[in-house]
């Protein structure tokens, strides 16, 4: 009969690093090379097959990298003042010249965007090859089951129990989890007794409520430009109907400050303030809706027209009415029924919050070794590349320290 001893299966032996980061995405990567270049024995896991996922679909497939306009102002969190030392340690700039050490050619769009002149998968690639000259060793499909902290962090994962003076959590938000966004980092900071401040879908399309969307539907696929506002925030952009509301940049922008029953004010001529664009037309035989047919696209014209305004000649329009109408123009008052939620959101707003953690280090003021960066944290970027910023800075911040 065997002994008992020699029944049990045997446990492998903890494989140990000075530093774990988990979440392979850009935050991920980033901070895992930094802390690897110090000379520091790094792995990188990552649950999914490889690395860089969100990164592939990233700005229509060439990923926007960073804004070169990028401040502590282009973000939102409970604490405003929290990222502005990681932010500017390292700079727009500084990416940008690891992108040329690579050879990496790009342009900018507009706005301070910048995009590869080929494919995200080259950002992927260079964060891939700066962590294989440090030495990072990158540990795809492998799910972290147990986290638990003595002296050291101790780690239960499909591949065997892993050991780490440091560790990083960098896994995202909740928006598109088809490419495997989980609340996992939450579930850590809850854990370790860390904070977490109300997370929402952000920079995300808005639903029409009932009245409206049966009024614009059809308008699907229609865009023109616009200024979006809500409680003195403004976005001057495209925006884009759809099939169940409005999306495009105006609005993915202003959704993160719009709050539900709130209502939205677009400005549907920015280019033409006042009654500008009436001119000379007001004693016209022509129909407000003919006068807009100048500035907007026909189809948007009648069905806007034909809920806020009547088909008389701008002639017999009292000074009231054209005053009205002139106001409704400008600003437009759209209520929502909702969001599209985090399957179609870029990001996530809020996150493990900003009071729990240095904003030089990104390390947890209550847990000795433990860090939090990128989107997990709650700090949440303009569209436009400054989400990437975020996460690059608060890599690096990491990564020097770990």
């Amino acid at each position: 009969m065997q002994s008992a001893l020699q029944a049990m299966p045997l446990q492998p032996d903890p494989q140990y690093y000075d530093v774990i980061v988990i979440g392979g995405g850009a935050a991920g990567m980033m901070c895992a090379f930094t802390a690897g270049q110090r000379g520091r024995r790094v792995a990188l896991l990552e649950h999914r097959e490889q690395a860089g996922k969100k990164i592939a679909i990233s700005g229509g497939g060439r990923c926007n990298f960073t804004n070169i306009h990028a401040t502590p102002e282009n973000y939102l969190s409970s604490n405003p003042d929290f990222c502005k030392s990681a932010l500017a340690r390292y700079t727009p700039w500084d990416f940008i010249a690891l992108v040329q050490k690579h050879g990496i050619t790009y342009h900018e769009k507009k706005l301070g965007q910048q995009f590869c002149d080929g494919s995200s998968r080259q950002i992927i690639e260079m964060l891939l090859a700066e962590c294989a000259a440090a030495r990072v060793e990158v540990l795809c499909e492998c799910n972290v089951r147990v986290v638990r902290k003595t002296d050291r962090f101790h780690l239960t994962t499909n591949r065997g129990p892993l050991e780490c003076d440091s560790l990083v959590i960098a896994t995202g938000g909740l928006s598109f989890a088809k490419l495997g966004a989980s609340d996992f980092g939450y579930r850590i900071a809850r854990e370790f007794g860390l904070r977490i401040t109300e997370t929402r879908p952000g920079l995300v399309p808005l639903t029409f409520t009932g009245d409206d969307h049966r009024r614009f539907h059809e308008l699907s696929g229609l865009s023109l430009p616009v200024i979006a506002q809500n409680r003195g925030t403004r976005f001057e952009e495209a925006m884009l109907f759809t099939h169940r509301g409005l999306s495009g940049p105006a609005i993915l922008q202003i959704s993160s400050y719009w709050q539900e029953k709130e209502t939205l004010h677009l400005d549907l001529l920015p280019s033409l303030p006042g009654d500008s664009w009436l001119g000379t037309e007001r004693n016209s035989h022509v129909s407000p809706a003919s006068i807009l047919e100048r500035h907007l696209p026909k189809r948007f014209c009648e069905t806007w027209c034909a809920v806020h305004a009547n088909g008389k000649p701008l002639q017999h329009y009292k000074t009231r009415e054209l005053e009205q109408l002139t106001h409704l123009l400008h600003a437009w008052p759209m209520d929502f029924s909702g969001t599209e939620g985090y399957p179609k959101a870029e990001v996530t707003l809020g996150g493990v919050d900003t009071g729990e953690l240095s904003s030089k280090t990104m390390e947890s003021r209550k847990v000795r070794g433990l860090y939090f960066i990128g989107e997990v944290v709650d700090v949440t970027g303009w569209l436009g590349g400054y989400n990437f910023q975020w996460a690059w800075a608060s890599a690096t911040a990491a990564g020097l320290v770990a």
